[in-house]
């Protein structure tokens, strides 16, 4: 997989692997366990999870991502029906209030990477970009655990 060399991102790489968190646009959102599971090649859709916390005092939103890796990056939102049956829908923006956080995990709100450039493989990572209503970006390094991987930690 093809690694990008801007400064800004390899600042954020070791930010990230060395405290866990990397500063999102402002100091007031902070992305936390980001992580992807190895995808079946590039015709099924890969997904990546993270925490992304408000510490600030005002709401902060999520107007959408970005990544090399997919041609059509989006969150979405997993619902189960009273019958047990999930769906799946884009969740459009998502707004985190003060002192709050989303969690995208499975099974609930994520990262959908359709369109796959490239197989996801395990060992591997890649950047993806958060965009917030007030014009602010972050880039966070995914890294790409197993398939079967159940969080961060694998």
């Amino acid at each position: 997989m093809k690694k990008l060399t801007i400064p800004l991102l390899a600042t954020l790489t070791v930010l990230a692997l060395t405290s866990g968190a990397a500063l999102a646009g402002s100091e007031d959102v902070v992305v936390e366990n980001a992580w992807a599971r190895a995808s079946i090649g590039v015709s099924r859709p890969g997904a990546a999870y993270m925490t992304i916390r408000n510490t600030g005092d005002e709401g902060v939103t999520l107007t959408g991502i970005s990544t090399p890796i997919a041609m059509m990056p989006e969150i979405h939102e997993t619902t189960t029906n009273a019958e047990g049956v999930s769906s799946m829908a884009p969740a459009g923006e998502i707004t985190i209030a003060p002192g709050e956080a989303a969690e995208l995990a499975p099974g609930g709100l994520h990262a959908m990477l359709m369109r796959l450039q490239e197989p996801m493989a395990k060992g591997d990572s890649f950047p993806l970009t958060l965009s917030f209503s007030d014009g602010g970006d972050v880039t966070v390094e995914v890294p790409i655990l197993g398939i079967a991987a159940r969080g961060p930690d694998g």
